[in-house]
């Protein structure tokens, strides 16, 4: 069963990355920060969506774990 997470990032990501970032909702924040939110598969798929996050040159800000 998957479980929920959100990603804070440095930067407004553009919501056409939601895709390439395994379905992701994108919400760009005030605060010029955005936020990444949605299910993940696993541990692995985990690793596998924030070293695309590091790819992109974002800078990550925290991840969360997000009670069901």
């Amino acid at each position: 069963m998957p479980t929920v997470y959100e990603i804070r990032v440095g930067g407004h990501v553009d919501p056409c990355w939601s895709e390439w970032l395994e379905g992701m909702r994108i919400t760009q924040m005030d605060n010029g920060n955005s936020l990444l939110a949605g299910p993940v598969q696993d541990q692995a798929a985990l690793h596998g969506l924030l070293n695309r996050i590091r790819d992109m040159n974002l800078n990550l800000i925290g991840v969360e774990r997000k009670e069901e």
